[in-house]
């Protein structure tokens, strides 16, 4: 198990930007009466999980979302004396559910009668979104804070693909699915215009309602701050009642003094409970060596009491072995890497249940169906949950129905029932680049995946009808695990907010993982000192690190040993990173990677990706 107490403590010792000696001050020392304020720095975008030898001493720059929460909710849990927390966000790039995950954690510390002030010097939607949750939010003194909305930008290349001589050939199941229309159209549909317009309706009521409800800005003030939130400096945002202060972050402890009454301390000796902690952290120097050891060499870890499995689904799903791609930067989802996951998790006894943490736009169709069947195994032995994070489209989807109860997000994308498949033929190009291609065949579908011409009308007319049977089954899927649900209204492509998904009977409770994880060991009956938390799938070994670290630097330079330069592809893989930016990469990353699938197989499940710039 990750190692949780060590995340905490170097998240509250030895950090406090705005006053370093008072971090130093004991709190068996601090004279009765004295505020003591506790203390997080959220540094960029917190990820899922850690893996490798970082993952075993839970360093505090790699916390988690997840020990993220534990760590808010330990504040709660922690000595009355304890009045507030301050969370610093250092350069963040939160998404839109992490903000809400986090802010529902917020919102639980203060029913707890504790204070929660956040602070940093830019502030865009989504931080914006998570002070809301808050009783203080104080942007530095010369920031800025944005709150412009949402904004898409959908790239659509059938005339730029037929201007160089290459014809998309491509046939989707659900007027609505739409993840083919980049390649095949010159303008969306009416079908796909429509679904995505309704989805960021429902994205934007969303960050408006949260507005509403955690800053009071209703009707006509609402609308002034959304008008005034570009790059407003700090007076300015204070006047929309975006932001509460202004404050120097040299003045931050003045402010706070003056909000407790007197001078406060910081308190960095909290001590978590037993479920924070986890018997990693309190490893003896010969235990750590030997997990390390482990680590390096690969293999289960001993798990020594009731545990609560969480298997990550963190990307687009692929036939075989997860893998990280060394040109995109991305890792996949592999179905065989899963399936040896689940089938550890089916058979140890001291795991009491499973949620699976769900973050994956789809992708194969045959590995979305081998995941669901492995989820089917463990869920004849045990509790098997979903948690929906940013989403759970299309192939995504197929894999949170085989859970019985899905968590989403208020935010969290979910749906797109359908199937899309097709290829790109590149015969007009090779006509245009003077390529004579001479294709051979035996066989009377030989020619079915070969890219110099189109699919003729009976090779067509195959390839739909396997991909009715592939819809059929992933509508039969759904129905199976969603009693109640209605295909017309939610089949045929069509994406949803987690809010409107639970409305339409496609998920049950809106909570994050940590409310998943809570709520499925109260229904096991397991105290919330009696248990582990473990993540799935296992932690890769050193070697297997090594191995993508040797296949990235070979793909990514070429030349002589004494001068080396990058290849081309990793060159355009790192500037299209620069250009779009960390929030819009991931998307473009995930679409790119589900293309490429097209070169094995021509039927998938995978959800058409939007760049959203709020």
């Amino acid at each position: 198990m990750r190692a949780t107490c060590s995340a905490l403590v170097l998240a509250f010792a030895g950090l406090v930007p705005f006053a370093p000696a008072l971090a130093q001050t004991p709190p068996a020392t601090v004279k009765p009466g004295t505020p003591v304020l506790a203390y997080i720095k959220i540094e960029g975008s917190p990820p899922e999980r850690v893996e490798g030898p970082a993952g075993i001493f839970g360093e505090a720059q790699l916390l988690t979302l997840r020990e993220l929460l534990a760590t808010i909710d330990g504040v709660a849990r922690s000595d009355r004396r304890i009045e507030g927390l301050v969370l610093r966000l250092h350069e963040p790039r939160l998404s839109l559910t992490q903000a809400e995950e986090i802010g529902a954690a917020i919102a639980r510390l203060r029913e707890s009668g504790r204070k929660v002030h956040v602070f940093t010097e830019i502030y865009g939607p989504a931080e914006v979104i998570l002070g809301s949750y808050a009783d203080d939010v104080i942007v530095q003194r010369g920031g800025a804070v944005s709150f412009p909305g949402l904004y898409t930008e959908e790239i659509f290349l059938a005339d730029a693909l037929r201007w160089l001589g290459i014809t998309p050939d491509f046939v989707q199941i659900g007027d609505y699915k739409g993840a083919q229309e980049m390649f095949a159209n010159r303008a969306p549909s009416p079908q796909w215009d429509q679904n995505i317009n309704q989805l960021l309706d429902s994205l934007y009521a969303n960050m408006t309602r949260r507005l509403e409800q955690g800053r009071g800005l209703k009707g006509e003030t609402l609308d002034k701050a959304l008008a005034g939130a570009l790059m407003a400096d700090g007076q300015t945002a204070v006047s929309l009642g975006l932001v509460d202060r202004e404050v120097d972050r040299l003045d931050v402890d003045e402010h706070l003094d003056d909000a407790y009454g007197e001078h406060f301390v910081w308190d960095s000796k909290l001590s978590p409970d037993e479920r924070q902690r986890g018997a990693a952290a309190q490893m003896s120097l010969f235990e750590a060596f030997a997990e390390l050891m482990r680590v390096m060499q690969g293999g289960p870890r001993r798990l020594t009491r009731d545990t609560i499995a969480v298997l990550h689904i963190d990307g687009p799903i692929m036939d075989g072995e997860s893998r990280a791609d060394p040109l995109l930067g991305a890792s996949s989802v592999g179905s065989l890497t899963i399936r040896k996951a689940l089938e550890r998790i089916e058979h140890e006894s001291r795991i009491a249940g499973l949620v699976v943490r769900i973050n994956s736009p789809g992708g194969s169709a045959i590995a979305s169906e081998s995941i669901w069947l492995g989820l089917q195994r463990v869920a004849e032995k045990k509790p098997v949950w979903a948690s929906v994070g940013s989403m759970a489209a299309s192939g995504g989807y197929y894999v949170a129905v085989g859970a019985k109860r899905i968590y989403v997000n208020p935010s969290s994308i979910v749906g797109s029932i359908g199937v899309v498949g097709g290829k790109l033929a590149l015969g007009g190009l090779y006509e245009r680049l003077h390529v004579n291609v001479v294709p051979r065949a035996r066989g009377p579908l030989a020619g079915v995946f070969g890219l110099a011409s189109p699919w003729t009308q009976q090779e067509r007319a195959l390839i739909r009808k396997r991909m009715e049977e592939t819809y059929d089954r992933f509508v039969l899927r759904v129905t199976a695990g969603r009693p109640g649900i209605d295909i017309a209204t939610t089949g045929e492509g069509r994406l949803f907010t987690g809010s409107r998904a639970i409305e339409m009977k496609m998920a049950d409770e809106v909570g994050g993982l940590d409310e998943a994880i809570g709520d499925m060991a109260r229904t096991l009956k397991l105290p919330a000192a009696s248990y582990d938390i473990v993540d799935f799938p296992e932690p890769r070994s050193l070697d297997e690190i090594l191995q993508d670290f040797m296949l990235l630097r070979a793909t990514a330079f070429r030349g002589s040993p004494d001068r080396e330069s990058p290849a081309l592809p990793a060159l355009l893989g790192e500037a299209m990173r620069e250009a779009l930016g960390p929030r819009a990469w991931p998307q473009v990353r995930d679409a790119m990677s589900a293309l490429m699938q097209l070169r094995r197989q021509p039927v998938l499940l995978v959800s058409p990706s939007v760049i959203v710039l709020p």
